[in-house]
């Protein structure tokens, strides 16, 4: 009895041993069960933010400044207003570099608005940029001026008779192609110097006010005449000369419809006095070479929108 009971004991024992080591094989396996889902959710959110983060550079590429939006909110916090400058610039830098490299002609047409912007501030360019905002320098005088062969209102060869080379041939051809339509002109006044302007400019002012004064005639420095490059006509007989019946006349008419022809515009067309800061003045021819001169007739267009320099807003 006794080897029976110590047998039956020993059953006992190893049952209990195996239950043990039967939980704890459970308890062993459930744990990495557990790390390895976490580390299955940690992956998913990793690859979320990575699509992100390549969504955003890929529209930093594509859009441009868009682009750079994008990168500065995923950054979050304040580092999105802190760096929302900085993307965009970086971003619309990459954009206009793959523009230029992609549409050859956008790249020329910037470079055509640089040298025209260069050419509205260069008082040597024919197609300088002269009115209430933008005026000569002092000092300027032009180096070229000759006396066109044409008629004038006077006879003699004085200062207001000259202009600038280049405009003065484009005046005689001008003249001369009025001549075979039966249109006969005459000149009133070319170049002045910045005296002379002064000098005009206050006489006016004594007579109308400087207000009034202002609407027809030019502070010293920015008139057109003192870059030899404009003149005023009218019919070969003077009458209407620089008034405002010469725009009811043959030879405006004329003028208006031919004289971008030959490279001139009229400078201050009617109803445009907000944007060119002076009323109509039909008379008033300003060279700009045919070029120019052409692209302003075949837009309906002034000076200053040619160059985008609209309003005139400077006081003088």
């Amino acid at each position: 009895m006794k080897h029976s009971k110590g047998k039956g004991w020993r059953t006992i024992a190893a049952a209990i041993v195996l239950g043990l080591t039967a939980v704890l094989f459970t308890a062993c396996n459930d744990t990495p069960a557990d790390q390895s889902a976490g580390t299955e959710i940690s992956d998913t959110d990793n690859e979320g933010a990575g699509n992100g983060a390549n969504a955003g550079n890929e529209g930093g590429t594509d859009n441009g400044t868009n682009g750079g939006s994008n990168a500065a909110v995923n950054n979050g916090g304040s580092g999105t207003d802190g760096n929302a400058a900085s993307p965009g610039n970086g971003a619309a830098g990459d954009g206009t570099a793959q523009g230029g490299s992609e549409d050859g002609d956008g790249g020329n047409t910037t470079g055509s608005g640089s040298d025209s912007k260069a050419a509205m501030a260069d008082p040597e360019s024919v197609a300088v940029l002269v009115n209430k905002e933008f005026a000569l320098p002092d000092d300027y005088e032009p180096d070229d001026l000759v006396y066109p062969d044409v008629r004038f209102t006077f006879k003699d060869k004085i200062e207001k008779r000259m202009m600038r080379s280049e405009a003065a041939s484009a005046l005689e051809e001008l003249f001369a192609g009025a001549e075979e339509d039966g249109i006969y002109l005459a000149g009133v006044s070319a170049y002045r110097s910045h005296s002379t302007q002064t000098s005009l400019f206050n006489r006016y002012v004594e007579k109308d006010g400087l207000e009034k004064a202002k609407t027809y005639s030019a502070v010293p420095g920015h008139s057109e005449h003192e870059t030899g490059l404009a003149i005023d006509v009218s019919a070969s007989d003077g009458k209407c000369a620089a008034e405002d019946c010469f725009g009811e006349t043959k030879e405006a008419a004329w003028l208006a419809e031919h004289a971008t022809d030959y490279g001139f515009i009229i400078r201050y067309p009617e109803g445009q006095e907000d944007i060119t800061g002076y009323k109509y003045e039909p008379w008033h021819l300003r060279y700009v070479g045919k070029e120019i001169a052409g692209e302003i007739a075949s837009r309906g267009i002034t000076l200053e929108e040619y160059y985008d320099a609209v309003p005139v807003s400077a006081n003088p």
